[in-house]
């Protein structure tokens, strides 16, 4: 009778398994996935029209909006180093129809913005990376310093010399502190809420210098509305070849690299992350679209959602002991 017992009940278990493999598939998938998407995308940017991060999600739109059968709306929202938008989308719905298109700032932001209203890590899936790019040092024409060392000699004359950068907390910023910290010498940092709005008063004159992402003043550096000093990566930008890097200019160990990437809500179903993805690196693929990049000094990158998680885990740390050795603090 015991075997009987144990059979039988080895018996139910075996069709409750075979049960659940042939009824399970029909409920496991999450419903927002099967027909993903049936209605327009907001990628959402945040930082003002005219910055890098917004001329990057501008050469994807309509491409990625093809691959995914719908719409792509940018919506801006600029302030706090990305942080105001950030927010919006770590607290909009998982499904798939706020995207997060945002800067290498993003993992810079817990350094900077100590009481943010989310968690950079836990409120956020990755999704991918889309380009990769230097940052770039730029001076209005009339400013009298051509070389990184021509401006270290200018700083060291009159202390405080000021640079701009799209705001705390941004890879510009970040470079403006290391460029203080590798020549010693003072630089005032004067925040603003985007590229555009930076790159304009640079070109007036109102602020001597700026670091920035080279989508945001490529344009006018070939028009000869600002100047180029160097760039912040090892290698030189393709879009920019006769620029130095700062390891050519002087300064050991500079490296400032940014990315584009993006992020969706925690909690949004494996598929719809895939399926960004699968367009993602469709979009960087294609060859109209890298040309495009390229001309504003970005290559189109790729890869899976895991490859920009660890990113992410890496690059905390490191914004976090700059942040500290330069005493960087939000305004």
């Amino acid at each position: 009778m015991p075997y009987l017992l144990a059979s039988r009940r080895a018996w139910l278990a075996a069709a409750g398994v075979a049960l659940a493999a042939t009824a399970w598939p029909a409920f496991a998938q999450p419903a927002p996935a099967a027909g993903y998407p049936d209605h327009p995308v907001r990628f959402l940017v945040p930082y003002p029209p005219g910055g890098g991060t917004d001329v990057i999600a501008r050469i994807v739109q309509q491409k990625f909006g093809q691959l995914l059968g719908q719409p792509i709306v940018i919506e801006n929202r600029g302030g706090a180093g990305g942080s105001v938008g950030t927010e919006v989308v770590a607290k909009a719905p998982p499904d798939g129809y706020t995207v997060l298109f945002t800067l290498s700032s993003h993992t810079i932001n817990p350094a900077i913005f100590p009481k943010m209203a989310f968690d950079t890590v836990r409120d956020f899936e990755p999704v991918g990376v889309v380009a990769s790019l230097p940052q770039i040092l730029v001076a209005y024409p009339g400013f009298p310093a051509n070389t990184v060392a021509e401006m270290t000699a200018a700083a060291k004359a009159k202390p405080g010399l000021a640079f701009a950068s799209v705001g705390n907390g941004s890879p510009g910023h970040l470079a403006g502190e290391m460029q203080a910290l590798r020549t010693g010498v003072q630089l005032t940092h004067i925040p603003y809420k985007g590229g555009g709005p930076a790159v304009t008063d640079v070109m007036g004159g109102q602020v001597p210098t700026l670091w920035v992402s080279i989508p945001a003043a490529a344009q006018f550096v070939k028009t000869g509305k600002l100047k180029a000093l160097a760039v912040s990566t090892v290698k030189r930008s393709a879009a920019f070849p006769n620029v130095p890097t700062m390891q050519e200019a002087g300064l050991a160990d500079f490296e400032v690299d940014s990315w584009y990437a993006m992020f969706v809500p925690a909690k949004t179903p494996r598929a719809i992350i895939d399926r960004l993805n699968k367009a993602l690196n469709e979009v960087v693929a294609d060859p109209d679209i890298r040309d495009k990049l390229l001309a504003q000094g970005a290559e189109g990158a790729g890869g899976t959602p895991e490859k920009l998680g660890q990113m992410v885990a890496r690059e905390i740390p490191k914004w976090t002991k700059l942040a500290k050795d330069a005493n960087i603090k939000a305004d």
